[in-house]
């Protein structure tokens, strides 16, 4: 499962557990037991978090385990963990407590037969604990509303009931009692609901009610949302409630289900562009092609030479047409915005004698295209006010009075067209523009 800012709630959390267990018996092998018996002594505490620490370190394969879909490492993951132990003093007080409860029942109980067991269940429980209330105040600074460790626990009841839910449809012949109850009538053939289920966000909160319910009669025990604990009495009998964390999660799930893989990507396009940017430079060296900073020193030279009174080449004319009410209306724009945005062009720029054959429309969805809606640059005359952004291509088409495949297609051309100038490949500029 994952939600907003939580590292710790993945299938990997069994291997960290694995780690900090294993690690916990270690480090009880180095120190005395019976700092933990001393109350209101933190120096088990320190030593504790020194030697785990340096344990964490020595488990090689189990360590480099993937701890979450994040990229995050079992090993990363524990010691992060263990660092925040020692800012949670309250925690380590816990742990100390139950262990003084067992050595007063079985007087050194680590000591006996079998004795690590119990002590290893202690240590699962602290960071059980603690792991919510770590994804818990990360899930508040990231969706900035509150967000307890039971709730967090809560998210992943209902997210292993999903799984549940779904393991049961994936196999209603063999569960068809179960799954007949779960939908509330009785199955004569496979039901619909087994092959729309998809994800969590397809789950109705009643399945998860009904499944909870039938939990007693076909597993042996209560279920979860029918048991007398009220770690979940806010979500019993709270259909609504139910089905908010349901979508929740699976609207994040669909959000992040790319797991990253977009950004190794990235990563690896951007390489390919630098090796590109540096060949082109290079070529420009030589004097094959302008390279990019060259095209920025003839430009310079441009403003310096309109600085000193040269004549710069006049732009053409364009026609200053007042939208028609209609027209006006149906592009949601001033009457006046063509006549404003054309003199709002930078005279004599690069761009524009590159495109000075283009009509203004086609010039602005260039724009549009390798800066995208809105950029510094703009003048406040080629916004939309209603957006305060560039209008959109489907205005632009009705500017220009041409069909939108037809916009695009001449937006293109004069792409292609400046990337040829530049001494670069259309598909070469279109991929720097990612960047920039």
């Amino acid at each position: 499962m994952r939600l907003p800012g939580t590292r710790y709630q993945e299938h990997g959390w069994e291997q960290v557990r694995k780690l900090l267990g294993q690690c916990s018996l270690a480090a009880f092998a180095r120190i005395d037991p019976m700092l933990l018996l001393e109350p209101g002594r933190d120096a088990g505490l320190t030593e504790y978090v020194d030697a785990v620490a340096e344990l964490l370190g020595r488990r090689g394969s189990l360590g480099a385990a993937p701890g979450n879909s994040y990229g995050d490492t079992a090993h990363e993951l524990a010691l992060t963990l263990v660092y925040e132990l020692q800012a949670r003093p309250a925690d380590w007080a816990a742990l100390c407590s139950a262990v003084a409860s067992e050595h007063a029942r079985i007087s050194a109980f680590w000591a006996a037969p079998g004795g690590d067991a119990p002590l290893r269940k202690k240590f699962n429980d602290l960071y059980a604990v603690l792991r919510d209330k770590v994804d818990s105040d990360n899930y508040q600074a990231a969706c900035g509303r509150p967000c307890s460790p039971n709730r967090i626990y809560a998210y992943r009841m209902l997210d292993t009931a999903y799984g549940e839910v779904a393991r049961l449809f994936a196999s209603w012949r063999e569960h068809r009692g179960q799954v007949g109850a779960i939908l509330g009538r009785t199955l004569d053939a496979e039901p619909i609901e087994a092959r729309q289920l998809r994800s969590i966000a397809g789950c109705r909160p009643e399945w998860i009610m009904r499944w909870s319910e039938t939990l007693e009669a076909f597993g042996g025990a209560p279920g979860p949302l029918h048991t007398r604990s009220k770690r979940f009495a806010s979500l019993k009998d709270n259909p609504g409630k139910i089905g908010a964390m349901l979508r929740e999660i699976g609207e994040y799930e669909a959000l992040s289900s790319n797991q990253d893989r977009d950004w190794l990507q990235d990563a690896s396009d951007a390489g390919a562009w630098l090796d590109d940017y540096w060949r082109v430079l290079g070529e420009s060296e030589s004097g094959s092609t302008p390279g990019p900073d060259q095209i920025l020193e003839a430009q310079q030279e441009e403003l310096d030479l309109a600085d000193a009174g040269e004549e710069l080449p006049a732009p053409p004319a364009e026609p200053l047409t007042l939208l028609d009410a209609s027209l006006a209306e149906r592009v949601s724009l001033p009457p006046r915005y063509l006549e404003m945005a054309a003199a709002a062009q930078e005279r004599g720029s690069w761009a524009m004698r590159m495109m000075a054959e283009e009509s203004l429309p086609v010039r602005l969805a260039v724009y549009l295209k390798l800066l995208g809606p809105f950029d510094d640059s703009y003048p406040s005359d080629w916004l939309d006010p209603a957006t305060g952004e560039l209008p959109t291509m489907q205005q632009f088409a009705l500017l220009d009075g041409v069909s939108l495949p037809t916009l695009r297609k001449r937006r293109d051309a004069a792409i292609a067209k400046l990337g040829a100038s530049a001494g670069v490949s259309a598909a070469g500029m279109e991929e720097e523009n990612r960047w920039t």
